[in-house]
C-alpha cells in the first residue's frame, strides 16, 4: 500500500489489490519456455525466482481472465528509437497508475508518505533483477551516491522532480530492502514522476554497472570497454550501458515484463519474458503470460498497409483515425480485431504560438491577448470534426476531458466558438486594421500577417487541418503558410526561438488529477512549445534561456510553486482550477478538437486488452497502465510463434 501520514497524524491507505505472501503448498505450472532450463537446473524454480511477496494482480477485479502461458507479439515499428515502447508500454515502476489513475506500489512492496516530504520505500524480499541477482537497497545507494551525485555523469546535479524548496533530498538506506528520501518541504510531483511513461530513475543494477564505473572497475579493464563501445569517455560509456528508457544494451539486468535480447542497430528486436518478474495472477501464475515480443522496423509509408495484412499482433504507433475504415475491413481477410479508444490529450492539434520567439514584433502581437482569442474564434472546429474526424470528436479549446475531476463545461467551449466577426473585431482593436492589396493583414512594422506555421510532418490528419484553418484564418485577413520538418530540427529551432508558431498535440494529459504535477501549464522545460526560453531558464536553474518578464507567465509560475508546497488534495484542486481558469482565458495554446478516437489493432486471439480506454502517452503510459503482461493467446500461440 502507499500509506500517507499527515501533519497531524491521520494516515490514509491505497490498496493495490491483494499482496499475498507465496503459499509453501501451492505450486502452479512454469512457463513452458522455461521448463528445461528449470529441469537442466539453469534457472532457478518459480516458487525461488519470485520475491517472498509478490504482486498479485486480481484479474477478476479488472473484469478479465485467468490467462495462459505462451506466444509471441509482433508489433511494427519506424526506428531504432522506438524500442522505448516496450519500457512504456511494459509499465513496471516502483510506483505506479491503475486504470482508475490512482498511486499503487508495483515494484514496492509498500511506500510510507509523511506530509509529502518524507518516502519510504520498502522493496519485496526476494525481488531479482533479469539476470537473478538480488534487487536490494545497494542499488538505490549506487544510483544516488554514484550517479546523481557524481559531478561527471550529472553536471546539473539531481533531476527538478528531485528538487523541493531549492534543495535536493537526503537520502538514508535503512536496511536491505529499505530506503529512504527526505525533503524539508513538500514534494508533491515525487511519487507521481515516478508513474510517468518516462519514469524518474532512482535505481540501477549495481552489481552490473559497478564495471563501468572507476570508483569500482578496474582502471585497464574498463579503458578496454570505452574502446570496445566506441565512445571517448567512461561517462559516454556509463550512460551507453545503463539506459533504461530506451533500452538498447541487452546485457544490462532489468526490472520489466520482457527484456531485449538484440543489440541497435536491427530491423528486428526481440524481448523475451524475465523469469525473474515480480507479478502473478491470482492463482499464483507468474506474469506476463505472453513469452516474446517482436518488434520489426518498417517505413512510415508502408505502416498502415502492413498492419492490415495482417503482419502485426499489436499495434496503434503509426495509425490514425483515418486508416479506421481500411483497418476494419482488413478484419474480413485477417484473425484481426480493430477497437476506438479516446485519446487523452487536451487537443489533438493545436496552434501555439511561441511568446519567446526571437521575432521581436511578432511576439509582442502574440502576446496579446486579443489577438490569440481572434486566431481561436476564426476556426471552424465544427467543419474539422466533419472532414477530418467524421464527426465523431468533440470540438474544443485544448482543455482537460470529461473524464477528468478537474473538468468544466467551460474550458471547451470559452473563446472556441466560431465566430470571425467577432475574431475581425478584436484584431481591428489590437491595432491590426490596415490591410494590404490582398487583404492580409499588416504587422506594426508593415509586414503582412503571413504566420509561419512549423511541424514535425507527423501524418495526413494533421496536414488536412491545417489545410482548412489557412482557409478559416484568410478570411480575418491572416494568412498560414505551413512548413514542415526532421523532428530534430523542429526542436532544435524551437529551443533556438527561430519558430514564430507550431502545430502539435494540445496537452498530453488532458486527463489529470489533483495529485498530479501542473508543470506543464507553466514555463518550467525548453521543450514548450508555447514558452522554450522560460521553460529553459526553469529548467537550467538561469543557466540558459531568459527569466519571464510576462506578468502572465510569472503567476503560473507562482502557481505551480505553491501547488509544491501544499500537503493536501483540496489545496492541489484549488491551484489546478486556478492554473486552467487562466490558460482557458488566456489561449495560450489554440486547439481544434479532442476526444478523438485512436485506432488499436490486436489479433483476435489475444484476450484481457479492454474494448474501449483512454489511449495516450500520459498518463495511461499508452497501454501501460492496462498491464500488457496479462494479455495472453486463448490458444496458447500466436500465429507466428512456430510451433
Amino acid at each position: 500500500m502507499i500509506t500517507r501520514r499527515a501533519a497531524h497524524g491521520i494516515i490514509l491507505g491505497l490498496l493495490a489489490g491483494p499482496l499475498l505472501p507465496r503459499r509453501a503448498d501451492a505450486a502452479p505450472a512454469e512457463p513452458p519456455i522455461l521448463r528445461d532450463a528449470v529441469a537442466a537446473g539453469t534457472l532457478p524454480p518459480m516458487a525461488e525466482r519470485l520475491p517472498r511477496v509478490p504482486r498479485v494482480v486480481n484479474l477478476r477485479a479488472l473484469k478479465r481472465e485467468p490467462g495462459a502461458y505462451g506466444g509471441t507479439i509482433r508489433r511494427l515499428v519506424t526506428g531504432q528509437k522506438d524500442i522505448r515502447y516496450m519500457t512504456i508500454d511494459g509499465y513496471a515502476r516502483l510506483v505506479g497508475y491503475d486504470q482508475t489513475l490512482a498511486l499503487i506500489p508495483d515494484i514496492l512492496a509498500r511506500c510510507e508518505v509523511e506530509g509529502d516530504r518524507v518516502f519510504t520505500f520498502h522493496l519485496r524480499p526476494g525481488h531479482r533483477w533479469s539476470d537473478g541477482a538480488p534487487f536490494t537497497a545497494r542499488d538505490f545507494r549506487h544510483f544516488w551516491e554514484d550517479v546523481l551525485m557524481n559531478r561527471q555523469l550529472r553536471p546539473d546535479g539531481v533531476p527538478v522532480e528531485m528538487v523541493a524548496g531549492g534543495k535536493p533530498p537526503s537520502f538514508e538506506v535503512i536496511d536491505a530492502t529499505t530506503v529512504r528520501y527526505s525533503w524539508e518541504v513538500p514534494n508533491p510531483d515525487f511519487l507521481p514522476s515516478l508513474a510517468s511513461a518516462q519514469p524518474l530513475e532512482l535505481v540501477l543494477p549495481f552489481h552490473y554497472m559497478k564495471q563501468f564505473h572507476p570508483a569500482f572497475a578496474d582502471r585497464q579493464k574498463l579503458q578496454r570497454e570505452i574502446r570496445r563501445a566506441k565512445v571517448q569517455t567512461w561517462t559516454d560509456l556509463y550512460v551507453k550501458m545503463s539506459r533504461c528508457y530506451r533500452p538498447e544494451n541487452p546485457d544490462l539486468p532489468v526490472l520489466t515484463p520482457w527484456r531485449n535480447t538484440t543489440k541497435s542497430p536491427a530491423e528486428q528486436f526481440v524481448f523475451v519474458r524475465n523469469p525473474y518478474f515480480h507479478r502473478i495472477d491470482e492463482a499464483g501464475r507468474q506474469l506476463p503470460y505472453v513469452d516474446r515480443w517482436i518488434l520489426n522496423l518498417t517505413s512510415n509509408a508502408t505502416m498502415v498497409a502492413k498492419a492490415g495484412a495482417g503482419e502485426t499482433d499489436l499495434q496503434m504507433n503509426g495509425l490514425d483515425f483515418a486508416d479506421y475504415p481500411f483497418l476494419k475491413a482488413a478484419e474480413k481477410l485477417h484473425p484481426l480485431k480493430v477497437e476506438l479508444w479516446k485519446r487523452t490529450q487536451g487537443s489533438i492539434l493545436s496552434l501555439i504560438p511561441n511568446l519567446t520567439c526571437t521575432d521581436k514584433v511578432w511576439r509582442e502581437v502574440l502576446r496579446d491577448v486579443a489577438v490569440r482569442r481572434a486566431l481561436s474564434l476564426a476556426i471552424d472546429r465544427h467543419e474539422i470534426n466533419m472532414v477530418s474526424f467524421f464527426g465523431l470528436a468533440h470540438e474544443s479549446a485544448d482543455t482537460v476531458l470529461p473524464e477528468s475531476v478537474l473538468y468544466k463545461p467551460g474550458y471547451a467551449s470559452r473563446w472556441a466558438t466560431h465566430d470571425p466577426d467577432r475574431a475581425n473585431a478584436l484584431l481591428d482593436a489590437a491595432g491590426l486594421d490596415r490591410r494590404n492589396g490582398a487583404g492580409i493583414r499588416l504587422l506594426p512594422d508593415g509586414r503582412p500577417m503571413d504566420l509561419v506555421v512549423e511541424t514535425a510532418s507527423r501524418g495526413d490528419v494533421e496536414t488536412d487541418v491545417l489545410q482548412l484553418v489557412r482557409d478559416h484564418w484568410a478570411r480575418i485577413g491572416v494568412a498560414l503558410f505551413i512548413r514542415a520538418t526532421d523532428r530534430d530540427i523542429f526542436r532544435s529551432r524551437i529551443k533556438g526561438g527561430s519558430v514564430v508558431m507550431s502545430a502539435w498535440n494540445g496537452w498530453d494529459n488532458g486527463v489529470p488529477t489533483p495529485d498530479m504535477s501542473p508543470a506543464a501549464l507553466a514555463p518550467t522545460a525548453d521543450d514548450q512549445l508555447e514558452w522554450s526560453q522560460w521553460g529553459m531558464y526553469y529548467l537550467s536553474n538561469g543557466a540558459q534561456g531568459h527569466a519571464p518578464e510576462w506578468p502572465v507567465a510569472r503567476q503560473l509560475l507562482d502557481l505551480y510553486a505553491q501547488w509544491g508546497r501544499t500537503s493536501t488534495f483540496a489545496e492541489r484542486r484549488t491551484i489546478w482550477q486556478q492554473m486552467l481558469d487562466i490558460r482557458s482565458e488566456q489561449v495560450l495554446t489554440i486547439g481544434t478538437v479532442n476526444q478523438t478516437l485512436q485506432p488499436i489493432l490486436r489479433s483476435s486471439r489475444l484476450r484481457n486488452m479492454p474494448d474501449k480506454a483512454l489511449y495516450g502517452y500520459a498518463p495511461t503510459a499508452y497501454l501501460g497502465v492496462y498491464l500488457p503482461d496479462t494479455f495472453w493467446y486463448d490458444t496458447g500461440l500466436s500465429p507466428d510463434s512456430g510451433a
